[in-house]
């Protein structure tokens, strides 16, 4: 039986950031099962070299068609941002604000929002949309995984209807407290439930990874490579 190398939340954050990467993790999942937990190709990082490693704070979002419906049997429908503003100040350390629900055609994040997402202590931003400010965001200095820039407020278009909710991404559910990892190749969600056996088979992988890489750059063959270590 694997031992499990880590006792607390920073320190297994510290092992993912130092060692592994959305690959290796999704091909675990892959091995035990979980094959669909990668959400949909087009969110990306703002920056090819950020990583972002937390705990989803899922936030909900719906479309809407004004900013203000007033006299709305919904008291959301008149307020501006719905429960956006609460959800942002909900956010805890080591969270990533993750967002989906409506339509992908305007921004779900900006460098305000950012701003207040890193003074509460989370990560970063995964957003099934488009995200704004784009140079505020550098200068916030913290990893956002969106479509693209895309300034379009949210404004009158969406509004917060719940957060520490699930929510889905094309299929791949996310629920409260699950880990979220994003580099360059992508973003995957891993459940909270299965997140030991993960982990550690993810960091043997990375490390067997490493030894494979040295031996084929020493000249063995892939076919060779394969049958003494199983790793390719």
């Amino acid at each position: 039986m694997k031992i499990k190398q880590w006792n607390t939340d920073i320190e297994l954050f510290d092992f993912i950031r130092k060692e592994l990467y959305t690959a290796v993790v999704g091909d675990i999942m892959d091995k035990m099962g979980l094959i669909n937990q990668f959400l949909p190709p087009q969110i990306r990082p703002l920056k090819e070299e950020m990583f972002i490693a937390g705990r989803a704070m899922p936030v909900l979002e719906a479309d809407c068609f004004e900013e203000l419906s007033i006299g709305s049997k919904n008291p959301l429908m008149s307020k501006p941002f719905g429960l956006m503003l609460e959800a942002l100040d909900d956010i805890k350390p080591g969270e990533v604000y993750i967002c989906s629900g409506s339509s992908p055609s305007y921004a779900l994040i900006g460098e305000l929002m950012m701003t207040r997402v890193k003074m509460c202590g989370g990560v970063g931003a995964v957003v099934n949309g488009y995200s704004r400010d784009t140079k505020g965001i550098f200068d916030v200095d913290i990893p956002v995984f969106s479509y693209g820039p895309y300034a379009q407020d949210q404004a009158p278009r969406g509004k917060v209807i719940d957060f520490r909710v699930p929510i889905e991404m094309n299929g791949v559910r996310i629920n409260p407290g699950d880990i979220i990892i994003g580099d360059i190749d992508g973003v995957c969600v891993v459940p909270q439930m299965h997140e030991e056996e993960v982990f550690t088979r993810a960091l043997e992988k990375a490390r067997g990874e490493r030894t494979v890489l040295k031996a084929i750059q020493d000249g063995m063959s892939a076919v060779e490579a394969w049958n003494k270590y199983g790793i390719m």
